[in-house]
């Protein structure tokens, strides 16, 4: 199994492009059931999850091509037919986000048979709201032996969805579905991040009638096909968030390039409050770090635009050094301080209770054997690792491989010491 070794100390001095957003990707390929035109994706990342939910798509009749286009990778995914409307465990267990199959397969040939979902172990993350959602537009649903299997044989019908709390997932699902629903969907409050508007603007290419996305009212005109499209992926807000976190703890000047500075508002308003220089500009930001101890903050995880969770573990990383007591409150996921033993591992002092950690700043930390729990705490340590005191060697890099492309050759590009240790070998430097 793969790891990763970091040697701290280098500072970072570079430029980082960003990739698609693997959180709007996935949800784009998933689009691709819903009509049998080709649909081209462009600034596609390419990563172990658009891979899983590559394979099952094949399983279900989409013909899914890869290639680079003159602005960088995309796929074409194209489904001609729906061959298989079943989605096994062995399949949907690899990442969640396939769970997303269901209503598109529903909504365009009226049944499916798929797997309860993986993933992350991050609390309980039920899909209770996803299926209330297809029910409260028609489908006929039935769990049992750990497969949902949904009927809609007069097709789906639009309906009224109201969320208890807000859900990007559920609410990304009820638009795949809606789109090709007979009558007039409104889903009230609904999730606002930009993965929303970017697929309700990929949906409206197609052919959709989508209004309201990025606001907590969404309405849909269901209409009776999709056609192809061409749409680019947006940049990805979690990958420019991390890498932004990994200049401010090593220190230098970074500048990400190919994305928005907009879509981490929250996050540059608390590196910038811990004594970070971020600079926007056209086509991204430039963070800046140079000497100067940081300072500790408050930060409460919020639905976007709020501070987004997904970067909580890698902040989180960052304030191991500050100078003082940084409070965290989690208030999206349960189990997201899986992160916190293995920081101490490298000498962070950060206590946990229920729903809030407090960070005491430490003067240094230590390299050390650490292991990844999920997606967001193995990049915390990898931000770790950059500024602790010889070497960090990051165990179970799968999760990393999940939403990180290339991590280490655009880490490395910028200076810093990071190298892939493959399976049970020898190490491979990345210059």
């Amino acid at each position: 199994m793969d790891r990763i070794a970091i040697t701290g100390g280098a500072r970072l001095q570079g430029e980082i492009p960003i990739s698609g957003a693997k959180n709007s990707a996935i949800k784009l390929m998933a689009a691709s059931l819903l009509t049998e035109e080709p649909l081209r994706l462009t600034n596609m990342p390419r990563l172990a999850d658009t891979r899983f939910l590559g394979n099952l798509l094949r399983r279900l009749g989409t013909e899914v091509v890869e290639s680079d286009g003159p602005d960088g990778p995309e796929t074409l995914l194209t489904t001609r037919e729906i061959v298989s409307g079943f989605a096994p465990y062995d399949l949907v267990r690899q990442m969640r986000a396939s769970f997303n199959v269901l209503g598109p397969l529903l909504a365009r040939s009226g049944q499916a048979k798929v797997s309860m979902p993986g993933g992350c172990a991050i609390g309980a993350r039920p899909v209770d709201l996803h299926l209330k959602a297809l029910e409260a537009l028609g489908a006929e649903i039935d769990l049992h032996e750990g497969y949902v299997y949904a009927q809609a044989p007069r097709g789906l019908r639009g309906g009224e969805v109201e969320f208890p709390f807000v859900s990007v997932g559920a609410t990304e699902h009820t638009l795949l579905a809606a789109v090709l629903a007979d009558g007039v969907t409104v889903i009230r409050n609904a999730a606002c991040e930009p993965e929303i508007t970017d697929l309700a603007d990929c949906l409206n290419k197609m052919g959709a009638k989508v209004t309201g996305a990025g606001t907590p009212t969404i309405l849909i005109e269901g209409v009776g096909r999709l056609s192809g499209a061409t749409h680019a992926v947006l940049p990805d807000r979690i990958e420019t968030g991390t890498y932004a976190l990994a200049a401010a703890m090593a220190g230098g000047e970074v500048r990400l390039t190919r994305t928005r500075s907009d879509f981490i508002q929250a996050l540059i308003d608390k590196m910038v409050e811990a004594g970070v220089e971020v600079i926007p500009h056209n086509d991204g930001l430039t963070v800046r770090r140079n000497g100067g101890r940081l300072r500790a903050v408050e930060v409460t995880t919020d639905p976007y635009p709020g501070f987004a969770t997904d970067l909580q573990a890698q902040f989180m990383a960052l304030m191991t050094l500050a100078d003082g007591e940084s409070v965290f409150r989690e208030t999206i996921f349960e189990n997201r301080f899986m992160h916190v033993p293995e920081l101490a591992r490298l000498g962070a002092d950060i206590s946990v209770h229920g729903g809030e950690a407090r960070v005491r700043g430490v003067a240094a930390l230590q390299g050390a054997q650490v292991m990844a729990t999920d997606l967001r705490a193995s990049v915390s340590l990898v931000i770790a690792g950059l500024a602790a005191r010889g070497e960090t060697v990051v165990n179970r890099v799968y999760h990393l491989d999940r939403g990180f492309e290339r991590l280490e050759e655009k880490l490395g590009a910028c200076g810093a010491q990071v190298r892939r240790l493959k399976g049970e070998g020898v190490a491979e430097e990345i210059e």
